[in-house]
């Protein structure tokens, strides 16, 4: 763990401190540092006909068209901001948001589409991109706008495969828990746009990805299923994911078939680092997790907490991880006293893996498991939320939690454990009024989780 500065005498008085408040602030100002509208125009520069983006510049004077493509939960407001930047030089492109999206372009065509389960209208919009780049030429140039929830959202099925059997797959590894790197070793081995695939089709045209990163180290191969970057991972491995989940026997018999026939050399491998057609591929990642915990940190330090980084690649089970986070802030509290009032700040992503048949989403589970650790305590409020406004398959964007959530659900008739085994948080925290509600943040960097640590009955 690591600290932004230090300061025994904190400036605000904790008598006047409410946790929940000051988390649920921290949470909303280090949103703004994922604002894309504020990170395309850092990364892309337009000086007259000369485009530069990480030392790399392209001559639009040189350029036939210029073409605008891609996919995720941000590559909406991405577009928006590429054609306040490029204006009329962008030609056409097309790019597949998450459907009830509010971005607006004029020259870019968005197709509002389901996730985290494809639907046909994905299926479209992958398909005409598809169209698309293979129209280019050498004298074009492709901007891609990728973002988390790309990969559910540009579905482009291999031929012998039916985009129902893909959902199935998908639908399988997520209630399994699968990480989203396993996930999408599988997905790309079921694409014919994923896995660098995008470049294959596109080559000889030159093209530029912007990339908003939701995945812990920034591995360009998982983010959005590596449409434009080689593709280090194989059929055999897709295989082996789906043994090792227990779910061979529950995979549809065509997406089984697809992966073996792949595995044994009969279908062609996804482009690896060694193919020729990467010669003409910029990747640049324009943001990922570390802006919002390093303004959550910033945040909390001018609040007069002690910003206390405690992971910017937290991962695992929600509610073990959960669980995990209040033992870290106990020990906080009861061994470091000159340091509170504190905010541990970490990032990152959890997964669940669905038993019950109740609503939620990893940051919710993780509260409700939080909240159980926590009964009776004071002086430890967690909040966790994804910074895309959107934790699993509900409208809410987390929950927050602290050592009264449990008194008070009981006084409600709620039993937070039985909540807990159905995956039912989001029922949980509704009822409680605890959930998290951003909307549509048209940003995505992960999840953000913090405690605020106080001196017991110190609020």
């Amino acid at each position: 763990m690591a600290r932004w500065g230090e300061h025994s005498h904190p400036v605000i008085q904790q008598t006047l401190f409410d946790p929940r408040e000051t988390a649920t602030l921290i949470f909303q100002e280090a949103l703004k540092a994922g604002d894309v509208h504020t990170l395309v125009p850092e990364a892309l520069h337009l000086d007259g006909s000369r485009l530069t983006v990480q030392g790399r510049t392209f001559d639009l004077e040189k350029v036939d068209r210029l073409l605008v493509v891609g996919g995720g939960k941000a590559s909406g407001a991405m577009a928006e901001s590429v054609e306040a930047i490029l204006g009329p030089r962008v030609s056409e492109g097309i790019v597949v948001v998450k459907a009830g999206d509010p971005s607006r372009t004029s020259r870019v065509r968005l197709v509002h589409a389901g996730h985290p389960i494809p639907d046909y209208a994905g299926l479209q919009g992958a398909q005409e991109i598809l169209r698309l780049v293979q129209s280019a030429t050498a004298q074009d140039l492709i901007i891609c706008l990728l973002s988390g929830g790309g990969s559910a959202l540009l579905p482009a099925p291999a031929p012998t495969i039916t985009l129902g059997e893909k959902r199935e797959v998908t639908r399988l590894l997520l209630e399994a828990g699968a990480p989203i790197g396993e996930l999408n070793v599988v997905r790309k081995h079921l694409s014919t746009l994923k896995g660098g695939q995008l470049v294959r089709a596109a080559s000889p045209a030159p093209l530029l990805t912007l990339i908003l990163s939701d995945v812990i180290g920034d591995l360009l191969d998982v983010i959005g299923s590596g449409p434009t970057v080689p593709d280090p991972s194989t059929y055999a491995e897709a295989v082996g994911i789906l043994r090792r989940s227990g779910l061979e026997a529950r995979t549809p018999p065509m997406v089984l078939a697809h992966l073996s026939r792949g595995a044994g050399g009969m279908i062609p491998e996804t482009p690896k680092a060694s193919d020729p057609v990467f010669v003409n591929v910029t990747n640049c990642v324009i943001g990922n997790n570390s802006l919002l915990t390093d303004r959550a940190g910033e945040v909390a330090r001018g609040r007069g907490l002690t910003p206390i980084l405690h992971s910017v690649g937290l991962q695992g089970e929600a509610r073990e991880v959960g669980r995990q986070l209040v033992a870290t802030a106990r020990k906080i509290r009861d061994g470091k006293p000159e340091a509170l009032p504190a905010c541990l700040i970490a990032g990152g992503e959890t997964t669940v893996t669905v038993r019950g048949a109740g609503r939620g989403g990893r940051c919710q589970e993780f509260c409700l498991a939080a909240a159980i650790e926590l009964q009776g305590e004071s002086g430890i409020a967690v909040l966790a939320a994804g910074s895309d406004g959107s934790d699993g398959p509900t409208d809410a964007a987390g929950a927050i939690a602290d050592g009264t959530t449990i008194t008070r659900a009981r006084k409600m008739g709620l039993d937070a454990q039985s909540f807990l085994e159905q995956n039912d948080s989001y029922t949980f925290f509704s009822q409680l009024g605890d959930l998290i509600i951003t909307g549509p943040t048209r940003t995505n960097l992960m999840d953000l989780y913090l405690c605020l640590i106080t001196r017991p009955n110190a609020h």
